[in-house]
C-alpha cells in the first residue's frame, strides 16, 4: 500500500508555522502606532492615516537585501539582515520627506527553521522600532525544494506619508547649492556580489579571519546593518530648508545623485572630501578597482545626502555636530548635464 501523505511529509510544517505566527505577533506589538487597528495574524492589516496632515500623501517603496543574505547563511547570522531589509525600504521612502507608518516582510525558506526566522524576524522589528514605523503584517512562505537547506529570501514593502506642499522632489535645486553627506555604517546591502567575488572566492578570506585594516573579523564588517536615517533627518526637515535627498543604495554615489536632479544641473562630487572607510580601501587595494568603479558601486562611507542652499548649509552642520552626527560638505551642484564630474581622488 502507498505511505499515507500529509502536508507535513511533503515538507511543510504547519504548527511550526502557527508558532512563528503566535511569536511574531507578540513581538510585532511593541512597534505599533497608534493609527494600528489590526496587525499581524489576520488576512490583512488595518491602519489610519495620522490625523494631523491635511493633504497626505501616501508613499511607497519595496526593496530585499540582495546578495548580502549569502554572507549571513555562510555565518549562520541572520539577527541583522532583517534590520537591512526595513533599512532599505524606509531609507527611500524618506527621500521624499516621507514619514514610514508601516512595513509588511516577505520570508521564503524551504524549511521553517524556528530559530532562525525569529532571528530574522527580531531584526525586523528592531528596524521598525529604529524608523519609527509599525510592522503591520507579512507573509512567511514555506517552500520545500524551492530554496537550498538553510537557505532564504526576504523582501519589504513600506509605506509612509507626507504633506503633499512638504514633499521633498529636488525640483527646488539650483546650481551653487551643497551636497552634505551623511555617514554609512559600513556596506549596507549593496555591491555584495562583487564582494563576495573578491574577498571569499578569488582571495579565499574567511568570515572569522580577523583583519588587521579592519579591526574585527570579516563577517563582522560584512554584517554590519544597513543605517536607518528616519530619525535623524526627519526632525532637520523642520528646520532646514532642504531641496533634495539621495538613498545611496546599488548604483553608489554615481547613479544615485542624479535620480534626484533637475533637468540642467549636475553635481561636482569632491573626493577626499569625506574618511572612506576601511573596508572600501581594503577592497579597492585588493581588487585594483578604479576610482569609478567604487563610486559607481558602494557608498565609500556616505550612506545619505542632503542638498540644500549655501546659506543653510553650516547651520545645519553645526546641527548635526550638536546631535554627535558625522557630516560632511561632499559637493556642489553646478549647470550642466544630469550627472557627476568626479574631483579629486579618494
Amino acid at each position: 500500500m502507498r505511505e499515507k501523505l500529509d502536508y507535513a511529509a511533503a515538507g511543510v510544517d504547519i504548527d511550526a508555522a502557527n508558532r512563528l505566527v503566535a511569536r511574531i505577533k507578540e513581538m510585532a506589538r511593541s512597534t505599533y502606532r497608534e493609527e494600528v487597528l489590526a496587525g499581524v495574524g489576520g488576512f490583512a492589516g488595518l491602519s489610519l492615516l495620522p490625523a494631523r496632515f491635511r493633504q497626505p500623501v501616501l508613499v511607497a517603496s519595496t526593496d530585499g537585501v540582495g546578495t548580502k543574505l549569502k554572507v549571513a547563511f555562510l555565518a549562520q547570522r541572520y539577527d541583522t539582515i532583517g534590520i537591512d531589509l526595513v533599512a532599505m525600504c524606509v531609507n527611500d521612502l524618506l527621500v521624499t520627506g516621507a514619514e514610514p507608518l508601516f512595513f509588511l516582510d516577505y520570508l521564503a525558506v524551504g524549511k521553517l527553521e524556528l530559530q532562525q526566522a525569529e532571528a530574522v524576524l527580531a531584526g525586523i522589528v528592531a528596524g521598525c522600532s529604529d524608523a519609527g514605523c509599525a510592522l503591520l503584517g507579512g507573509e512567511t512562505a514555506e517552500m520545500p525544494g524551492f530554496y537550498a537547506p538553510g537557505e532564504l529570501e526576504l523582501a519589504g514593502f513600506a509605506l509612509g506619508v507626507v504633506e503633499r506642499d512638504r514633499i521633498v522632489d529636488g525640483k527646488k535645486i539650483r546650481p551653487g547649492e551643497v551636497l552634505v553627506g551623511l555617514a554609512s555604517s559600513g556596506l549596507h546591502a549593496n555591491g555584495f556580489s562583487l564582494v563576495r567575488k573578491l574577498l571569499l572566492e578569488l582571495l579565499g578570506l574567511s568570515l572569522e579571519q580577523r583583519l588587521p585594516e579592519l579591526g574585527c573579523a570579516l563577517g563582522e564588517e560584512l554584517l554590519r546593518p544597513t543605517r536607518i536615517y528616519v530619525p535623524l533627518v526627519l526632525p532637520l526637515l523642520e528646520r532646514f530648508a532642504v531641496h533634495g535627498m539621495a538613498h545611496i543604495t546599488g548604483g553608489g554615489l554615481i547613479d544615485n545623485l542624479p535620480r534626484v536632479l533637475p533637468p540642467g544641473v549636475g553635481v561636482e562630487l569632491e573626493l577626499g572630501s569625506w574618511p572612506v572607510p576601511p573596508i572600501f580601501r581594503l577592497l579597492q587595494e585588493r581588487g585594483n578597482l578604479t576610482t569609478t568603479d567604487m563610486c559607481r558601486t558602494f557608498n565609500l562611507g556616505i550612506g545619505y545626502v542632503l542638498i540644500l542652499p549655501e546659506e543653510e548649509t553650516d547651520p545645519l552642520l553645526a546641527y548635526l555636530e550638536a546631535q554627535g552626527e558625522k557630516a560632511y560638505r561632499i559637493g556642489r551642484v553646478v549647470e550642466g548635464v544630469q550627472g557627476v564630474k568626479l574631483q579629486g581622488s579618494l
